[in-house]
């Protein structure tokens, strides 16, 4: 199974094609992120990512709806007794 998480445009790091990148937040946490697939993209911005790759861009409200959602199931999982990753 993939899976792809939204995150949020913190800034440009490279331009140039296959080789632009940046660095995207994921609750708190920063990472640098190839951004060639969503040119369009700039810092504000949500956008999809899966293996360092962003896929696509969302809107706000969709990201924030993931991300709640993907916090549910984490929490659903530890009251499980099973420990999430």
């Amino acid at each position: 199974m993939c899976l792809a998480v939204p995150g949020k445009i913190v800034s440009i790091e490279s331009e140039g094609g296959i080789t632009r990148c940046g660095r995207v937040e994921f609750e708190g946490v920063v990472r640098e992120v190839n951004l060639s697939c969503v040119p369009e993209s700039a810092p504000g911005d949500y956008v999809l990512v899966h293996a360092g790759v962003a896929i696509g861009r969302l809107d706000e409200g969709e990201a924030k709806r993931t991300l709640a959602l993907l916090r549910e199931l984490i929490e659903s999982a530890r009251e499980g007794g099973h420990e999430a990753s």
